[in-house]
């Protein structure tokens, strides 16, 4: 494959996905970004953790999932621990209001992406996803 394919190709997997952000964040009337969805997601699949982890597992600087948790603490999504053994140590944990809220954010996320995959036929989205089961092989 010529680099000028690879690099469009990317840059349309990129637009798509760019594009899809902003039409979830238009349609998610919560005042949350997809940050706060995905440190939501982080607690709800892994349990309570320690902020330095959620940031180190979602790639994010210290200060930025600072702020994420507060607003996430403020709207009583997520709550803070202290460890009972050691008192300098922080969790994060979701609450069930959080686990509703993460509710909502997938689904409306997924009749986004229905809504987007609607407009492919049939044959068109066997090879999609053909084609993103082969690269999830590779990864």
């Amino acid at each position: 494959m010529k680099e000028q394919t690879i690099f469009e190709l990317i840059h349309s997997m990129d637009q798509v996905t760019n594009n899809l952000i902003i039409q979830w964040n238009k349609m998610f009337k919560e005042s949350l970004g997809i940050s706060h969805i995905l440190v939501l997601s982080h607690l709800n699949k892994n349990g309570k953790s320690r902020p330095s982890d959620i940031a180190r597992a979602l790639e994010l600087t210290p200060p930025s999932l600072t702020h994420l948790s507060e607003k996430l603490v403020q709207k009583e999504l997520a709550t803070r621990l202290v460890d009972d053994g050691d008192r300098r140590i922080n969790y994060l944990a979701i609450t069930d209001k959080g686990i509703d809220m993460l509710n909502k954010a997938h689904n409306e996320g997924q009749t986004l992406r229905r809504d987007l995959f609607e407009k492919l036929t049939e044959e068109e989205r066997q090879h999609l996803l053909s084609i993103y089961e082969k690269l999830n092989n590779f990864i």
